[in-house]
């Protein structure tokens, strides 16, 4: 990606040029041309046209690829469509040649960039995302109840972009603290579809991860690049140290990017940390060098590292004994700590009124109080999960049994007893 061109603020940070010619693109010519190969090999009826939309590259540059493969008698014309775009058909040689490369690399699809070009794009992102202002902060917390203390310490978070770690007990909203920090990040990010290393190919986007957005700016630009939400990548117990490394794919050949890759850009929550299936300690081991350098290695097949940046915001969320889990030589590479507290009985009050009129349920401070006797009576703690999930049961029950959507006694104690297991025998 060569130096971007100044454009409107609000379109767009960075916009990658489009390039117009082989070298542009930063790959080398046999590598594009073997990819444009595979590109005809998969398609009966290919155009220029048609393999220019797949690869993601200017027409003329995927002209000039053909014609170099038709010179080669890889492949034949069958036809003129439009100057410029020709109709493509595969020789005998090129069958042969298509079904090697695909044996060696099964990757097709749009043409990638260079690790150098995806590096400067993220570190140029990054540089040039505004402040988090607290209005922003408040904004994006506004449907929580937390204390004020709490907001100030996540408004911390969200403007220097530092990690943090969150411990508390289970139910009382760390995962939904993470998703609200995150939306404070607004904005959006170009990012590749796929990065080329000595000829690997490594898939940064996927459709699970990453939300494309319609490009608006007056400009024509480089569609190996699509242009995204900020990310968020939330990862639990499934995460192992292999998995943040390189995802090497025996059957299509090329590699799958770490979830810490593809969240480069936004936000990367490492939840219920302490359950996966390895031990945290070497977990934590495997994180020192990203948080203290802002760099990342990863490892190809073949043994070679490479170094490709991390620059997103990171949190950890627990509901463990943090002495049981890091050290303080961990806790010293975060950025913040944040206990959450099981809400008090006002906390509660709100948090329960929120959702009983979210559910369009009429509030009334009677059943509120009916509830405190239901805690009281089972010697349970409160957690702030535990209105928005009663209220859903209270929903369930009213949709079953045909009834108004309204509150009473009765319904609220069904809904403890099918979410809870039992109900207590109150007097």
């Amino acid at each position: 990606m060569s130096k971007p061109e100044p454009i409107q603020r609000e379109t767009a940070d960075i916009v990658p040029p489009i390039a117009l010619k082989v070298e542009n693109t930063g790959l080398d010519f046999g590598f594009l041309a073997d990819l444009a190969l595979k590109t005809v090999y998969t398609d009966a009826n290919c155009t220029t046209e048609r393999a220019a939309d797949k690869m993601k590259l200017a027409m003329p540059v995927v002209e000039e690829l053909l014609q170099h493969l038709y010179r080669e008698k890889f492949l034949e014309v069958r036809g003129l469509i439009s100057y410029g775009n020709n109709r493509y058909g595969m020789l005998d040689r090129g069958w042969q040649r298509a079904q090697q490369l695909l044996g060696l690399n099964g990757y097709i699809g749009p043409a990638p960039v260079t690790l150098s070009d995806y590096t400067y794009s993220v570190l140029r992102q990054s540089a040039d995302r505004d402040a988090i202002q607290p209005a922003a902060v408040r904004g994006a917390m506004a449907n929580l109840v937390l204390p004020e203390s709490s907001v100030q310490t996540l408004g911390l978070v969200a403007s220097s972009r530092r990690s943090l770690f969150m411990t508390g007990p289970a139910g009382n909203g760390k995962t939904t603290i993470a998703m609200a920090l995150h939306q404070a990040q607004q904005g959006e990010i170009w990012i590749p579809y796929a990065i080329e290393v000595d000829g690997q190919i490594i898939k940064v986007f996927d459709l699970h991860n990453h939300q494309p957005v319609e490009f608006k700016g007056l400009s024509r630009y480089d569609e190996r690049w699509v242009r995204i939400k900020r990310p968020i990548i939330v990862v639990g117990g499934e995460m192992t140290i292999e998995t943040m490394d390189l995802i090497y794919s025996q059957t299509a050949r090329f590699y799958e990017a770490p979830f810490q890759m593809k969240s480069n850009g936004g936000t990367l929550v490492i939840d219920d940390f302490g359950r996966q299936r390895v031990d945290p300690h070497d977990l934590l081991n495997r994180w020192i060098v990203p948080l203290e350098g802002k760099v990342d290695y990863l490892t190809l097949h073949t043994g070679k590292k490479i170094e490709v940046p991390f620059e997103q915001l990171l949190i950890f969320a627990t509901n463990l004994d943090p002495d049981d889990l890091v050290d303080d030589a961990f806790l010293r590479r975060m950025g913040y700590r944040l206990y959450v507290n099981p809400p008090d009985k006002d906390m509660y009050a709100r948090i329960f009124q929120q959702y009983v009129e979210a559910n369009g349920f009429g509030y009334d401070t009677q059943y509120l109080d009916f509830v405190y006797r239901l805690y009281e009576a089972d010697k349970r703690p409160l957690r702030a999960c535990e209105p928005r999930d009663l209220m859903l049961r209270c929903v369930d029950h009213c949709k079953y049994e045909n009834l108004p959507k309204a509150l009473s006694n009765e319904i609220i104690l069904q809904a403890w007893k099918n979410y809870f297991g039992a109900a207590p025998t109150l007097e």
